[in-house]
C-alpha cells in the first residue's frame, strides 16, 4: 500500500511541479519560437507516458499485491498486448522525432538574404568576424592562425582585407536581419549559445559548422559557451547587442579591420 501511494505521490508530484515551476526558459528574441513549441510537444508526450506508466504501477502495485488465497498466474506471451504495445510506442516515436525533424530542417536552410558573420572560440574568450564593405568574408585556413593572425584569415584574398574584427568585446547585430553564423573553434570544443536566441552549435576544432537566427527583440543578451572546454569555461561569456540598422551601421564603421593590422605586422 505504502509503495503504490509513493508511486501515485511521484506522478501527481511530477505534474505540479511542472506547471508551477518558475524555472522557464527566457523570453524568446529570435524567429525560432518552433523550437520552444517543439519543446512543449515533447513535455507533453513524455509528461503523459510517464503519469501514465506511474500511475499504471501503483495500482499493479495494489491490485496484484500478495494476499493470502490469491495465487500468482504466469502468462509468458499475449500477442493483443504486444501489438498494442508495438503500435502506441511507434505512434508515440513518431510524434516525438516529426515536430523536431521539421524544426531542424528549417534550422539549415538558411535564406538567401542573410549575413554571414564568424564567431570563432578558444579558451577562453569569443572572436567575431564580419563582413566589410564588400559584404563578403574573406578566405581562412588554420595554419594562418598565429600571433599577428588569431584568425587565420588568407592575406591573399582581397575578399578579407576589410573583414571587421572584434576580439573578446562584444557582436552587434541589425534586428530584423537574418544572420548565418559561421562557427569555429581554435582548440578543443566550444559552443556558443545565447539563451534568448534559442540557436546554438558545437564548434569543432577543423570544421565549419553554422546556424542561423534573426534577431526580433532590441537590446543585451548574454552568450555563453555551452560545451565544457576547461578550466575557465564558466567564465566563458560575451555579449550580443541587437540594435536598429543605423546604429549597427555606425557601430560596424568604428570597428578595426584585418588589413590595417596586417600591415602593422609587415
Amino acid at each position: 500500500m505504502l509503495v503504490a501511494i509513493a508511486l501515485a505521490l511521484v506522478a501527481i508530484g511530477s505534474v505540479v511541479f511542472h506547471v508551477m515551476s518558475p524555472w522557464w526558459w527566457t523570453p524568446i528574441a529570435s524567429n525560432w519560437g518552433y523550437i520552444d513549441d517543439t519543446l512543449i510537444v515533447t513535455f507533453w508526450i513524455t509528461g503523459i507516458a510517464f503519469t501514465a506508466i506511474v500511475l499504471f504501477l501503483a495500482y499493479c502495485v495494489l491490485r496484484f499485491r500478495n494476499r493470502p488465497g490469491h495465487r500468482a498466474e504466469h502468462e509468458p506471451e499475449n500477442k493483443r498486448l504486444e501489438w498494442w504495445l508495438t503500435i502506441g510506442t511507434t505512434i508515440g516515436v513518431a510524434a516525438l522525432l516529426a515536430p523536431g525533424l521539421i524544426v531542424w530542417h528549417r534550422f539549415i536552410t538558411v535564406p538567401p538574404e542573410a549575413t554571414e558573420i564568424e564567431i570563432v572560440g578558444q579558451q577562453w574568450q569569443w572572436s567575431f568576424r564580419l563582413p566589410g564593405r564588400d559584404g563578403r568574408l574573406g578566405a581562412v585556413s588554420v595554419r594562418l592562425i598565429g600571433p599577428d593572425n588569431p584568425l587565420g584569415i588568407d592575406p591573399a584574398d582581397p575578399a578579407g582585407q576589410d573583414d571587421v574584427i572584434v576580439e573578446g568585446g562584444e557582436l552587434r547585430l541589425p534586428i530584423g536581419r537574418p544572420v548565418k553564423v559561421l562557427l569555429r573553434a581554435v582548440d578543443v570544443l566550444h559552443n556558443f549559445y545565447v539563451p534568448e536566441f534559442r540557436a546554438k552549435m558545437d564548434m569543432v576544432p577543423g570544421q565549419v559548422t553554422f546556424f542561423w537566427f534573426t534577431p526580433t527583440r532590441t537590446g543585451a543578451f548574454e552568450a555563453v559557451c555551452a560545451e565544457l572546454c576547461g578550466l575557465g569555461h564558466a567564465v566563458m561569456r560575451g555579449r550580443v547587442v541587437v540594435v536598429e540598422e543605423s546604429e549597427y551601421h555606425a557601430w560596424l564603421e568604428r570597428q578595426p579591420t584585418f588589413a590595417p593590422r596586417l600591415a602593422a605586422a609587415q
